[in-house]
């Protein structure tokens, strides 16, 4: 089947895969796309790569030699905090999903898939990551109370406390912070931040927002500005909890 050309035709690929035909399948059908790939087939040779050249998305499998996916996903988290990274797995289960979410994937995918849906994900991702691009130069710095967020380098600051946010949390309070004011679902944060739906349990959305209140809520129990909408979501309220 020929394949049409992506609209980031050009964009560079680590894909990091150990199993030959697989990587060798992956390497031909996104070159088809436009895409130029590099591909690493263990963990050390993956940071080599990365620490080397540029890239602008890795395609990451987590069962690999040398060091595995999240290792791997831990050091370029370092390096570039909002890199889009794509998991690779044969593991299924709904823990190891949220597990490869949390450890800095932008999304995650289960061996088998389907060729057409992996090509869709990485198109997904690369426009994320161009509106997250867009979005912080608009609007780099948030004040939220006494909080200072700076969406560049992902800090949240105030006088007495310094933290950085992983780039996924950063992506779902600039999502929230650019819709103030409107009751948003687990669902709509799926859709649109992660680009998944229906596989990952809306708790995956809840343990985001659980930390992002532990990083600028006063008291997380008792949250003013990321506000539970009980039966419907989340809305964000720069000035806090209306007091009628």
């Amino acid at each position: 089947m020929t394949m049409n050309r992506s609209e980031f035709s050009g964009c560079r690929i680590l894909l990091v895969e150990d199993e030959e035909s697989l990587a060798t399948g992956l390497e031909y059908n996104l070159t088809e796309e436009g895409y130029r790939v590099h591909i690493a087939s263990d963990g050390r040779e993956a940071v080599r790569c990365f620490q080397s050249e540029s890239f602008d998305l890795v395609i990451l499998d987590i069962m690999l030699p040398y060091k595995d996916g999240f290792e791997v996903a831990d050091t370029i988290r370092a390096m570039n905090p909002r890199m889009p990274i794509l998991m690779l797995t044969a593991l299924s289960g709904l823990q190891d999903r949220i597990r490869g979410l949390e450890s800095g994937a932008d999304d995650y995918m289960t061996k088998p898939f389907h060729l057409e849906e992996l090509l869709l994900r990485v198109k997904g991702m690369l426009r994320r990551k161009q509106w997250y691009q867009q979005s912080i130069e608009e609007q780099p710095i948030v004040f939220i109370g006494s909080y200072t967020i700076n969406f560049e380098d992902f800090t949240v600051s105030s006088d007495n406390k310094n933290v950085t946010m992983t780039h996924r949390e950063a992506m779902v309070l600039k999502y929230l912070v650019e819709h103030e004011g409107r009751i948003v679902s687990r669902n709509e944060l799926l859709e649109q931040v992660w680009r998944i739906s229906g596989e990952i349990e809306t708790r995956t959305v809840d343990a985001f927002i659980a930390r992002l209140r532990k990083i600028i809520e006063d008291d997380p129990r008792n949250p003013v500005f990321i506000q539970s909408i009980r039966s419907a979501g989340y809305r964000f309220a720069r000035k806090g909890r209306d007091k009628s």
